[in-house]
């Protein structure tokens, strides 16, 4: 019987190493074609996101200090509290940021634009300044017409084609000529601008906001009411009409967050008042009520420090804008609050339940404070009181 040869002992490394090929070309090949595409447009999609949350929260910031358009702003922030707490996903809060990239592009396209205009405007009023009716005078008047009209000729174009800032940057005069002798220009410009315009759901924002303001207001205006006549009084009266509009105010603000979010989240208005649903949820998710209401009513803070003396003209934007960055990711974090407690079905255990209580307390006794001293603080009196922003808007209508 013969006994099978066994096999050849493996190689050395250094013999592997010099006998089997190496694939050199392929080690070193450059990254085809198309993944160079892919990261670049990856790249270019993330700019563009960022952009548009930049335009969006400047959109958000201009309308919240614009009479009856900050319902559209105090709707469009409710609506985020009520989609995350819908879906249980953050990333669903940032609602139409691509739209938003696109007027962001408009504007900063306009902008670019029309300076020409803008320094031939310049130069046209310094002649007319040196020699009124004068030769130089009506060149530049004449000079200022024609680039106003290609001027806003590029920028219906523009529009036209996207909109993008790339669409200001380089006009493409030849695609316009052609576009000039399209049979169906105009109906499909028209299907695009109001398709565009529908896709914005202003009159959903509005109607969400103006209810959401109201219930707001109906939780709100028996302690700001308090708060207001306690200014008015002698001092004894005054300190038990504070104490009494604090208490109430203290426990308005605990819970009217999560009340605009549950009526957000329902979209029913009696959902605003559904107090013991509200504290069922809390239940639920306690730490995550408490993370949020500190969020909200710390973030709320800043405001009413800038509201100690009389914003200048030229930084009357500010406290909008403050507004809008301090208050966005609190009605984010509201809405992934209510999310999670609606998830859960059973309560949370007990020790988590009285950490959240026992922080929850100095939290809106903290606020409450602040609240009742901004009428001494602040340059438009007790008048102040009614800008609750924390859970309105930085200027509501009746304190305009």
């Amino acid at each position: 019987m013969t006994v099978p040869s066994p096999l050849p002992p493996p190689l050395p490394a250094f013999v592997e190493a010099t006998s089997t090929p190496s694939l050199p070309q392929a080690a070193s090949a450059p990254p085809p074609p198309q993944a160079k595409k892919g990261v670049l447009s990856t790249a270019v999609s993330v700019l563009d996101w960022i952009f548009g949350f930049v335009a969006l929260i400047a959109l958000i910031a201009a309308c919240s200090v614009i009479p009856v358009l900050n319902f559209l702003s105090l709707g469009y922030l409710l609506n985020v509290s009520g989609i995350i707490a819908r879906t249980g996903r953050i990333r669903d809060g940032f609602i139409g940021v691509r739209k938003a990239s696109a007027i962001g592009s408009i504007a900063a396209g306009i902008w670019i634009v029309v300076w020409p205009a803008r320094l031939l405007s310049d130069f046209w009023r310094d002649a007319e300044l040196i020699a009124p009716g004068g030769g130089v005078a009506r060149a530049w008047h004449v000079g200022l017409v024609v680039v106003t009209v290609i001027t806003l000729a590029h920028i219906v174009w523009a529009c036209v084609r996207g909109g993008s800032l790339w669409h200001f940057l380089w006009p493409q005069p030849l695609r316009f000529m052609r576009w000039l002798g399209a049979a169906d220009k105009f109906s499909h410009l028209q299907r695009t601008t109001v398709d565009y315009i529908i896709s914005l759901r202003l009159p959903f924002y509005f109607w969400l906001g103006l209810r959401g303001f109201v219930g707001a207001l109906a939780w709100l205006i028996a302690p700001v009411g308090i708060l207001i006549a306690a200014t008015r009084l002698p001092v004894g009266g005054a300190v038990l009409l504070s104490f009494l509009g604090g208490l109430l105010l203290l426990l308005v603000a605990i819970h009217l967050p999560f009340l605009q979010a549950r009526f957000a989240q329902s979209d029913r208005f009696s959902a605003i008042f559904e107090l013991r649903e509200v504290r069922r949820l809390f239940l639920r998710a306690p730490l995550a009520f408490w993370l949020s209401l500190l969020i909200t009513l710390l973030f709320a803070v800043p405001l009413y420090l800038l509201k100690i003396e009389l914003t200048p003209r030229e930084l009357a934007w500010l406290p909008s804008l403050i507004f809008v960055i301090f208050i966005f990711p609190a009605r984010v974090l509201t809405g992934w609050a209510m999310s999670r407690a609606l998830r859960h079905e059973q309560p949370r255990h007990w020790f988590p339940r009285w950490i959240a209580r026992l922080g929850i307390v100095p939290v809106a006794l903290a606020y409450t404070i602040v609240v009742y001293f901004t009428p001494y603080l602040s340059w438009n009196g007790s008048l102040s009181l009614l800008e609750q922003h924390a859970f309105l808007v930085p200027a509501p209508l009746m304190a305009l």
